[in-house]
């Protein structure tokens, strides 16, 4: 069957600076392992596939799958389906926002122009890191803990931990070697921006780290992450909406993620253009 796929390039205003996201605009069919090989083969970080929604209030449901393995939620999934979903003709039932139905429930999206934006599912773990969950953690990034400003969960879904050190320099400057610690490790790192660099807005350099046994794969940039350690350091009085995260720069991308709060509900997002649009047979 002819199945129309599109690349979405997401968190960046500048075409290739993201994240890259592939999606299945028709995913009705396929098997949960049709969905898995694509996915695996793609070779991308992660594939979605748009499906009818169970939910009346929905517009659209996905799934998110990594490779072999299957996401509740993620950021930069989220937005760059919404985006496919939206350039394919789809037609909100509501103006000015989507509602996008993943694992982990409804996830509103705000569609401004280039620029999406969502309202994180809520976090399942946030707690601070003791120091038998920190000490390997500071041996992977190679610093002492007495460099970590603060460390804790910042999960919404996919996993994440969260460093916060003193400057974005010390976050750039990392060499994170987890050849001592087998297994499979997702540790995001933020540092504050100089004030010229955030647009005077505050904000944080950051980088998201996942290692599978030693191997270091970087995400360029990663929704679920920042959004999750966004509402920490809004909660702990360590920032203050509105701000700009930057990721990527060691990569040599641009993302930039945003964070606004309205009404007391915090949201996430970032540009968001298609620039593949194509079709496969499966």
């Amino acid at each position: 069957m002819r199945r129309r796929f599109m690349q979405v390039d997401v968190f960046s205003h500048d075409p290739f600076k993201g994240n890259p996201l592939g999606v299945v605009i028709d995913g009705q069919g396929l098997s949960t392992q049709q969905m898995k090989d694509y996915a695996t083969w793609s070779n991308l970080s992660e594939v979605t596939f748009v499906l009818p929604p169970s939910e009346e209030v929905a517009d659209f449901r996905f799934r998110i799958f990594a490779g072999d393995q299957e996401y509740p939620f993620a950021g930069h999934p989220t937005l760059g389906t919404a985006r496919a979903w939206l350039a394919a003709g789809g037609q909100p039932k509501n103006s000015g926002h989507v509602i996008a139905q993943c694992q982990a429930g409804l996830i509103p999206v705000r569609i401004n122009e280039s620029v999406l934006s969502f309202q994180s599912p809520a976090r399942v773990r946030s707690h601070a890191l003791d120091q038998a969950e920190l000490q390997p953690i500071c041996e992977i990034l190679g610093i002492s803990a007495e460099h970590v400003d603060a460390a804790f969960w910042a999960d919404n879904g996919p996993g994440w931990v969260a460093v916060l050190l003193n400057s974005a320099q010390a976050v750039l400057e990392l060499s994170p070697d987890a050849s001592k610690h087998q297994g499979q490790w997702k540790i995001g790192v933020l540092g504050p921006l100089e004030p010229q660099d955030a647009n005077r807005r505050g904000g944080f350099e950051v980088r998201a780290l996942k290692f599978a046994d030693g191997v270091l794969l970087e995400d360029p940039v990663t929704g679920s992450l920042n959004a999750a350690a966004a509402e920490w350091l809004i909660e702990n009085g360590r920032a203050t909406a509105p701000f700009t995260n930057h990721q990527g720069t060691v990569l040599g991308r641009r993302g930039r993620v945003d964070f606004e709060l309205v009404d007391g509900t915090l949201w996430t997002g970032g540009a968001t253009q298609v620039l593949i649009d194509g079709y496969f047979n499966v």
